[in-house]
């Protein structure tokens, strides 16, 4: 017996996964959405956020005061929804803005060279979250009780450091080094202060450890440029796959998030806060058996397969330093 064809109005799988990466802001998305709200969203590559998010949490942990009661859960959750959907957001749609032509050559199908949404409508779209962000910065502040507004100025940096990110003239991810810190001291270190500043008094203690964890989150960056080798190389962008070739880029990318989170491993150690420092060592295992099965054989067809499986010991790792910093009571 022959199988009966699919009906016309039954969702196509293939299409629907496609939906799904666009909606996410993933690589091998496909261009067609008419939603101008799914198209804005997509801008904002929700996908991103996570990492975050994450970050504010550690930042809790990290500051040795938080507590489950419903205001600390709403007041982190505020916290989310600004370092997440709002910031990283405005981060992302600005990016977007300033790389439509590199967009053009690597992924067609992104809503500005698809011709999805105008330019106007992305400007008006990053003039809004970048208002609203700041605007609820001011009001964690004022919630917290700060006399100095420490998250509104932590925004205020963070969305300078975006802007002069992707914007010329100094666009700074024209440098695969430069660029890439920055990226990376985005999304660990920024989100980790908000965190801890909401709910304890930011250090030079923790900013210093978390620039320096910051470097792991370079290797993240680094990432990100394998999927775009060839609009870089031929608009000229220094990304570290452009400088160094695809196979010496991967090379560089899994040993500066395997150094530097050994690193904080070893601090851990001398701060006796041992049982994390194993903790975190251990998380090293896994990490680098999956960046020797994907990543580093063939990076630019299995740099998502890497990152869903080998970046969650990493991001874990960032939990457990956290929660040992708070412990020792840095």
């Amino acid at each position: 017996m022959s199988e009966a064809p699919p009906s016309p109005t039954s969702p196509d799988p293939v299409d629907r996964a496609a939906q799904t990466r666009q909606m996410l802001g993933m690589k091998g998305a496909s261009a067609g959405e008419k939603s101008i709200w799914k198209i804005r969203l997509q801008l904002m590559k929700p996908i991103t956020w996570i990492p975050l998010i994450w970050g504010v949490v550690c930042g809790a942990a990290s500051s040795g005061e938080y507590s489950w009661t419903l205001e600390n859960v709403l007041k982190a959750a505020t916290c989310m929804l600004l370092s997440g959907p709002l910031l990283t957001g405005y981060t992302q749609t600005l990016n977007d803005l300033y790389d439509r032509e590199i967009d053009a050559i690597n992924e067609p199908y992104r809503p500005i060279p698809s011709g999805a949404i105008s330019v106007p409508q992305v400007v008006t779209q990053v003039l809004v979250l970048l208002l609203t962000g700041v605007g609820l910065a001011y009001g964690l502040d004022r919630w917290a009780g700060h006399e100095f507004p420490m998250i509104t100025a932590l925004t205020l940096g963070g969305t300078f450091i975006a802007y002069i990110y992707s914007a010329p003239p100094l666009k700074l991810k024209q440098n695969g080094w430069l660029g890439n810190y920055a990226l990376g001291a985005s999304y660990i270190a920024l989100p980790w202060w908000a965190g801890h500043a909401l709910f304890g008094d930011l250090n030079w203690t923790i900013v210093i450890l978390t620039l320096f964890y910051s470097l792991a989150g370079l290797g993240i960056a680094v990432v990100n440029d394998f999927k775009s080798v060839e609009g870089d190389r031929q608009l000229g962008l220094k990304s570290l796959p452009v400088m160094f070739g695809v196979s010496t880029a991967a090379w560089i990318c899994v040993l500066m998030i395997d150094i530097f989170q050994a690193g904080i491993a070893v601090y851990l150690i001398s701060i006796h806060q041992n049982l994390y420092a194993a903790i975190l060592l251990l998380f090293l295992i896994p990490q680098i058996t999956f960046q020797d099965m994907y990543f580093l054989r063939n990076p630019l067809e299995n740099d998502v397969k890497y990152q869903a499986s080998a970046q969650p010991f990493l991001v874990l790792g960032m939990l457990v330093a956290g929660l040992a910093l708070g412990h020792a009571g840095i």
